[in-house]
């Protein structure tokens, strides 16, 4: 393999690089070929996941969260993730929007509109009445709960364990490295690369599934506002130009590509909210973006502890129904772009103290996810008729919000901007967003998967990183045509159970990341002594 490598002009360590390469290929033609037949195994994996060990998912987030906090309040706050004399390599602003636009920035312009309005629609506890005021504040507190400080926990630990390791002990830029206080000189060893294959086809699969669903808004957009056909060739086609764009990015590299797509498109979405927020109902939405902070800080503490122990009792689904469709998938399938975010929010903090990094990736956009779904959310349910006074007073209208998400979760927001002036700019607009967040995170992975094969702080050749932007979208291509739906479904089902050993590998870092900070001899700053006045 090293010769072949040589032979391709590659930088990156080749039994990483090529065994990682050919079970992306098997597995994708083992999907291609029997799409329902692994569905339907993985769909009895994820089912015995979610059923025995969901309970270990929810608490798993709530102590990392917990652990992070207490990290960067402490004493080991202070510890500068590389030299002492190092300083951040980017403005905070910058480096607010690539950590942003890397993470789930599709993901809030996927969910911004549908999860509130589905929950609105269909509370999760039971015995709460749909379309009411009080199903509004559940929708809030469940909308954030999934995508605000929870789920940068899942981003932050492997983060800052990834930059302590990378940037302390100079370590290879690899997810097996985090575990060398472990494992030792074994990181380089079977077990290391094994690591750090696992986080390749992780990274892989699960951009892929998030490439599927904003291929479908895309796609939804664009049939929205010029009646192109919802179909494979336009999904094909449309993956295909912005893989080209990703490509064009990762090409220009951190600084330049990387950077440049960041800065747009925190920029449009922060346009596109601000127009939302100016042109609807302005003061409710001010009112509601306080009044969500209160909802989010009176509700993290009881939904991060919730199992529902009592489902088997109270619902039709069973005990696992409900958050194993919702917060346990969301966890599992969150936790697998955790060695991509991680290590790429690693790659762009070196500079920066614990307490720095911690605080800002965990702070910084879910602060922003809290305004957007504020804003969005409680649009939406107010378009959608929020208590039966509202609803009758909209007559016909209400409940639109409602049978949109239902009918199509990737056309809920172009069906939410038909409600606004100049609907089909906007919904333009959107749709170019969209594309940019797609071609961000895409580009964002390449680099990334192409640090965890070389092993180094600088990407490797120009042909080597677009191997890995191309496969991105040959997956998720190759999925949509080949294996079409079912592939979909099925590659959901296999990241549901591929996050449980990811799941378990990020808790170990824990205890690998506890264990090196205390060996770390931080100096005691002693309070200055009070003057003697009396001599004064």
């Amino acid at each position: 393999m090293e010769k072949l490598a040589q032979r391709l002009g590659l930088r990156t360590d080749p039994t990483i690089f090529f065994v990682s390469a050919g079970l992306m290929l098997l597995f994708l033609m083992a999907l291609i070929i029997a799409p329902e037949a692994i569905g339907n195994v993985f769909a009895t994996g994820r089912s015995w996941v979610v059923t025995n060990l969901g309970w270990f998912f929810i608490f798993g987030v709530s102590f990392w969260l917990v652990f992070l906090l207490w990290v960067a309040l402490s004493r080991y706050g202070n510890i500068r993730l590389g030299k002492e004399d190092d300083r951040p390599a980017y403005g905070n602003i910058s480096w607010f929007t690539m950590l942003f636009a890397g993470g789930i920035g599709t993901v809030l312009m996927f969910w911004g509109v549908a999860e509130p309005v589905f929950h609105f629609a269909n509370p999760p506890h039971g015995d709460i009445e749909p379309h009411t005021v009080e199903a509004a504040r559940e929708a809030m507190g469940f909308s954030l709960y999934h995508l605000g400080l929870h789920t940068w926990t899942i981003f932050t630990l492997p983060g800052l364990a990834f930059a302590y390791f990378i940037y302390r002990y100079d370590l290879p830029v690899r997810v097996s490295s985090v575990f060398y206080p472990l494992l030792h000189e074994r990181i380089y060893g079977p077990i290391g690369k094994t690591i750090d294959i696992f986080a390749v086809l992780g990274t892989l699969f699960g951009v892929a599934v998030s490439i599927g669903l904003g291929t479908s808004q895309i796609n939804a957009g664009l049939s929205e506002l010029f009646g192109i056909a919802d179909s494979v060739t336009s999904k094909v086609l449309i993956i295909t130009v912005l893989t080209a764009v990703a490509v064009a990015s990762i090409a220009g590299g951190l600084d330049k590509g990387v950077k440049m797509l960041s800065n747009l498109n925190i920029g449009l979405a922060v346009g596109l909210m601000l127009f939302v927020l100016f042109t609807g109902s302005t003061v409710f939405l001010l009112r509601g973006i306080i009044e969500t902070l209160g909802i989010y800080v009176s509700n993290i503490v009881p939904l991060s502890f919730w199992n529902d122990t009592l489902a088997q009792y109270t619902r039709e689904e069973g005990s696992w129904g409900w958050q194993g469709n919702w917060t346990v998938f969301y966890w599992a399938w969150t936790v697998t772009w955790s060695p991509f975010i991680g290590l790429f929010v690693a790659r762009i903090s070196k500079g920066r103290t614990i307490r720095e990094f911690v605080l800002g990736v965990l702070f910084a956009p879910s602060v922003f996810t809290l305004v957007w779904f504020a804003i969005f959310g409680w649009s939406a349910m107010e378009i959608d008729g929020i208590g039966a006074a509202a609803r009758e007073q909209l007559g016909d209208q209400a409940g639109m919000m409602t049978a949109a998400v239902m009918e199509s979760v990737p056309l809920a927001m172009f069906a939410f901007f038909e409600h606004f002036p100049a609907a089909t700019l906007i919904q333009g607009l959107a749709v170019v967003i969209v594309a940019i967040f797609f071609a961000t995170s895409s580009d964002s992975a390449s680099l990334v998967i192409d640090l965890l094969c070389t092993g180094d702080t600088e990407p490797g050749p120009i042909h080597q990183r677009i191997f890995w932007g191309v496969s991105e979208g040959a997956v998720a291509a190759m999925l949509i045509v080949l294996a079409g739906d079912a592939g979909l479904v099925a590659l959901q089902q296999v990241i549901t159970v591929i996050g449980l050993p990811i799941f378990i590998m990020v808790f170990a870092m824990v205890f690998s990341l506890m264990k090196a900070l205390m060996t770390e001899k931080i100096k005691i700053v002693r309070p200055l002594q009070a003057p003697d006045l009396d001599n004064l």
